[in-house]
């Protein structure tokens, strides 16, 4: 997707207490952005559906 969104997403997600990277060119083909979720297993049910609600608020509100 693009970057500025990409980067805004991310910046959301971490203001929820999620740290989600934005990667960018020329990491990825340039025109292109992604959102890079790694999980663990550290990472506990809570923390997953914490993200998947904090992901869905983060586009929600872009949306708008």
């Amino acid at each position: 997707g693009d970057e500025n969104r990409t980067l805004a997403l991310a910046a959301h997600l971490r203001e929820l207490g999620c740290w989600v990277g934005a990667i960018r060119p020329p990491t990825v083909p340039k025109g292109s952005a992604r959102l890079r979720i790694t999980l663990s297993a550290a990472h506990q049910t809570e923390d997953i559906t914490a993200l998947v609600s904090a992901l869905e608020q983060a586009v929600r509100q872009e949306q708008m």
